[in-house]
């Protein structure tokens, strides 16, 4: 694909990226992909600032990444969990991409700091790229890039 046949401007990556682009963002998701919901847990476990986390919170809201869920403890106030929606566990390969990408070149001595395993079976679970008629792809190498066309037909 030549370069010039690429429009940037509706580059799906750059989109992606508006919405959960910053780190506190993606450490959010990594956390709330391990089950934290609440505000409080969510601070503890990332050490964020408070006014970041609030910030980066509301924008996975308002993207409908998150959604807002209240809750109330017994003798205090309503308060709000944070709980994944479609879209947002639509998110888990990228992180499960950015996890290995990290167990392979920074994980101290080899190890990764966290395995994720099949539930059913126990198997170690990796991110691959397929293609539509079931071939495991290598990489890069094996995909063409097709510029879609924006043309709207008036018929």
């Amino acid at each position: 694909m030549s370069d010039a046949s690429l429009d940037r401007s509706r580059c799906s990556v750059a989109g992606t990226l508006a919405v959960v682009g910053e780190k506190w963002s993606l450490l959010v998701l990594r956390e709330a992909f391990l089950g934290v919901r609440r505000f409080a847990d969510f601070q503890r476990n990332l050490g964020a600032p408070k006014a970041v986390l609030t910030d980066r919170l509301a924008t996975l809201v308002e993207q409908g990444v998150l959604r807002r869920v209240p809750y109330q403890a017994d003798g205090e106030r309503q308060r709000h969990e944070y709980r994944l929606t479609a879209r947002g566990i639509d998110l888990y390969p990228t992180l499960v991409a950015l996890m290995q990408w990290g167990d392979k070149y920074l994980a101290d001595d080899g190890v990764a700091p966290l395995q994720l395993e099949h539930r059913d079976c126990g198997a170690p679970v990796h991110l691959g790229i397929v293609c539509a008629d079931g071939h495991e792809l290598s990489g890069a190498r094996e995909v063409r890039a097709i510029a879609r066309s924006t043309a709207v037909s008036s018929g």
